[in-house]
């Protein structure tokens, strides 16, 4: 996979060069490349924004610096053989980045992205780029950050440790949290090492157990005890042919019941009366 970023902190993505992506960029599975807007500028100033029509607070990024380093960066992927781009465009008014979403750009060979600063980038850009090539507008979180370069970091790492060989074990990701298939809209519950006693903290019975069907039962509720607790929206919107009996038993001492006009299971909802004793 090819990554570029264009940003006007090309330090800000050192941490690029370490642990799981720096490992995979050092291997060749990951070719990164960081590209200082200010290169496209051709004023004293090294100018990159100006003031906004129709007024207001803060100022916005200009057309001309992101079109040329963007055109760059295309024809430099090009040239070496890349195909396919993507724009990633990250912005407290796109879509939120999911797994899924991490997923999908996995599978992709080349993401380009243009973390922005002050207001953002002049939209003309994005719409621009939107007749060339799939363009993502994704959110992090429901807040606003001073530049966009820390959420770069954050799908830089969500995507390439999907990407074959990257991780050590292959299968470490499949029970992430919200990881596709058996626990999509979950969230991973407490996992647990040596030593069996720490400052007269034992650990779960079941996991000495060596009874993978119970493990995996365990497992299984705490994912839910955790969901329940923490991100009870994502019990409410999952689609209920995803919990089996014991699921929906789990989810009942839970306090959730399945709404009655479902058929033959309804999405769950918390009960007035809340848990059972």
């Amino acid at each position: 996979m090819r990554l570029d970023v264009v940003t006007i902190f090309p330090e800000y993505l050192e941490p690029l060069n370490v642990s799981l992506v720096g490992k995979a960029r050092a291997r060749g599975q990951l070719n990164v490349h960081v590209h200082d807007l200010r290169a496209w500028t051709y004023d004293r100033h090294n100018t990159v924004d100006d003031t906004p029509y129709g007024g207001g607070p803060g100022m916005v990024m200009k057309t001309d610096p992101w079109g040329d380093a963007l055109d760059s960066a295309l024809a430099d992927g090009y040239e070496t053989g890349s195909h396919a781009p993507a724009l990633i465009v990250p912005t407290p008014s796109g879509r939120p980045f999911t797994q899924e979403l991490a997923v999908e750009l996995s599978e992709r060979p080349w993401l380009i992205f243009t973390p922005a600063r002050y207001e953002g980038i002049d939209r003309r850009v994005i719409d621009e780029y939107a007749t060339r090539m799939p363009v993502h507008e994704v959110s992090i979180g429901d807040y606003v950050l001073a530049g966009g370069e820390a959420a770069v970091l954050v799908v830089t790492e969500a995507v390439a440790r999907l990407l074959p060989g990257v991780l050590g074990n292959a299968e470490s990701h499949r029970d992430d949290s919200f990881a596709p298939g058996a626990m999509a809209n979950l969230l991973e519950g407490p996992v647990y090492t040596k030593p069996p006693e720490w400052r007269g903290r034992g650990i779960p019975d079941v996991l000495l157990s060596g009874h993978h069907g119970k493990i995996a039962r365990w497992r299984r509720d705490e994912a839910l005890k955790r969901t329940t607790a923490h991100r009870p929206d994502l019990i409410e919107r999952c689609d209920p042919k995803a919990f089996d009996k014991k699921d929906r038993e789990m989810l009942s001492i839970l306090g959730w019941a399945p709404d009655p006009e479902g058929e033959p299971y309804g999405r769950f909802w918390r009960r007035p009366e809340g848990v059972e004793e």
